[in-house]
């Protein structure tokens, strides 16, 4: 205890344990503009805590990389990787026993889940995300996607297209995409573990840091000693997983969250898969068209009603499990509300209203789309994910020959050649967590889409990660078994037909069975050396696949707890 509170101005209060000790983890850096504002939380969190005769501690910081910055780059193939890595350090931060809840500082790509990850390893323990909010918007979305694909054609120069992107990517705060980063707020909600109305509040404006102060508020009501303890463990269960899928399909999120969800669903002891996923992408119509899947942003989708008219209509259409304990007072009920600055400066609730705007965000009586934004597609290529909330009702069929790389480089250069002005179906094989970590092939789209403006019929196929920013270019991702592993991918050659199909669900090369049958897969991917890649050969050796949720640290958990459990005789205390 004496090391414990060493360095702390509350050392009676936390040697005594006279209230509440929060364990935060943070994730601030400089490089990703949604943790930048985390800078100052804790010191403003500690102060809040102790308005109410609580502490907080910072327990632990965690990496946070941003796949905006390394797209394209060596450092996306540690991206997915380091989800492990932010759990890991989670679990660490929180090891010195010290804590009666934990605030977790957290918005980006694989970051809000590692936390969740290793959070849940500490599931009697209360727990809530606390987000810093979405920058304001910048140059419109049209304009940044017009700009890109003029300098994919040459037309324009990088001092050009940097200048879009600074004025998309202008400030602090998150982007305003709804790419992984926001679908993780969302998820958040849907799960939960944030205050309502939480993740769409604009940074560093008053309500947001008044919603901070309300978030520590309320996590020391429902503390480990507390007579309403709540822990995340109770929070996170079946139930609580449905719900987030549900959000995540009436919504129309980033296809990162197939892999998301089931790792942090594994970690709270559920097991997900893409079955399930499609049988609620059938049942749950697309409510919302924010970009890449419309011209809109996360700005005007809150707005015109955001996340609370979202949940309001799902409620009222019995579409989400109303019987689940959250961190907010009365449940999921309170996630139907709008957050506002109340006159003492704290916040307020409102009764959430229909939407303003049907262009962006619809009710149940009249979606965008009968079904969700994501689609399984299977076939004698493997199983993947499709996102097709953005996808024009005539290119849901693409039938065409193909062409496969091991690079989404070699895509470009080919692009740029002329070699792809025919209707195609780009393979890109060699992506999957065994063969490189799952990079994300960002760079793909302006080029991909390029093609489309042309006139050609152009999809994606890949083993690989595409984030919710594959807007208009028809694809399937994460298809596994990965060519790595001699998935069927792996056996495709230049020329061969394939049929990708959102609306039946087919992924398929078009070939007699035997012919098929007979093909031999290509060489494993060499995954390449430098830059710090070499440090996760083991990580990448025991990887399961994207369906299982990618995650090798819970591929070697779940092996050593089932080894452990079978030696555990009945009536044992664990």
């Amino acid at each position: 205890m004496a090391h414990a509170v060493a360095a702390m101005p509350d050392k009676d209060s936390l040697i005594h344990s006279k209230g509440m000790n929060i364990g935060i983890i943070t994730t601030f850096n400089d490089m990703l503009s949604a943790h930048q504002p985390y800078e100052h939380y804790p010191e403003q969190m500690k102060l809040f805590a102790r308005e109410v005769g609580a502490t907080a501690q910072v327990a632990g910081g965690a990496p946070a990389m941003c796949d905006g910055v390394t797209q394209g780059q060596e450092g996306m193939d540690m991206s997915l990787f380091s989800r492990d890595v932010i759990a890991q350090s989670t679990a660490i931060g929180l090891s010195h026993g010290m804590f009666e809840g934990m605030a977790l500082l957290g918005i980006c790509d694989k970051i809000v889940p590692g936390l969740l990850m290793g959070a849940l390893r500490f599931g009697h323990l209360p727990g809530m995300l606390i987000p810093s909010g979405p920058m304001t918007s910048g140059l419109p979305n049209k304009e940044k996607v017009r700009i890109r694909q003029l300098y994919v054609q040459g037309k324009i120069g990088k001092e050009e297209l940097m200048q879009a992107e600074s004025e998309s990517y202008h400030s602090d705060g998150t982007c305003t995409f709804y790419g992984t980063a926001n679908t993780n707020q969302m998820m958040a909600e849907f799960l939960g573990l944030q205050m309502p109305d939480s993740s769409f509040i604009t940074v560093d404006t008053p309500l947001r840091q008044a919603m901070t102060r309300a978030g520590v508020h309320r996590l020391t009501e429902i503390g480990f000693k507390s007579k309403d303890c709540r822990p995340m463990a109770e929070v996170v269960n079946e139930k609580a997983i449905v719900n987030a899928i549900v959000g995540l399909m009436a919504t129309g999120g980033s296809t990162n969250h197939t892999i998301h969800i089931p790792a942090v669903a594994r970690a709270a002891g559920i097991i997900v898969n893409w079955e399930d996923f499609e049988r609620l992408s059938d049942a749950v119509p697309t409510m919302a068209k924010i970009y890449p899947s419309g011209p809109s942003d996360v700005n005007k989708f809150n707005d015109v009603g955001g996340l609370p008219t979202v949940i309001r209509e799902l409620m009222q259409a019995d579409m989400l499990h109303r019987d689940v304990m959250t961190v907010a007072k009365n449940g999921l009920a309170d996630y139907a509300q709008r957050a506002t600055l109340g006159a003492d400066k704290k916040v307020a609730y409102v009764p959430a209203a229909p939407s303003t705007d049907p262009e962006i965000l619809r009710g149940m009586a009249d979606p965008f789309h009968p079904g969700g934004g994501i689609k399984l597609v299977k076939g004698n290529l493997g199983r993947g994910v499709y996102k097709s909330s953005a996808v024009s009702e005539d290119r849901m069929t693409i039938e065409a020959p193909v062409r496969v790389f091991d690079t989404q480089h070699a895509v470009k250069r080919a692009q740029q050649a002329g070699e792809l002005d025919k209707d195609v179906i780009v393979v890109v094989i060699g992506q999957g967590p065994r063969a490189n970590g799952m990079p994300e092939l960002h760079g793909l789209i302006p080029s991909l889409g390029v093609q489309m403006d042309r006139g050609f019929k152009v999809a994606l196929v890949t083993d690989g990660r595409l984030s919710g920013a594959s807007g208009k270019v028809p694809a399937a991702v994460h298809v596994g078994p990965e060519a790595q592993m001699g998935g069927p991918l792996a056996c495709l050659r230049d020329g061969d037909i394939v049929r990708l199909c959102a609306k039946t669900g087919q992924l398929e090369v078009l070939m007699d069975a035997k012919e098929w049958e007979a093909r031999t897969p290509t060489k494993p991917h060499r995954a390449p050396l430098g830059t710090g890649r070499e440090l996760f050969a083991i990580t990448r050796e025991v990887s399961p696949p994207a369906e299982e949720g990618g995650s090798a640290m819970q591929y070697m958990m779940d092996r050593e707890i089932a080894e452990v459990g079978d030696d555990i005789d009945e009536g044992t205390e664990v």
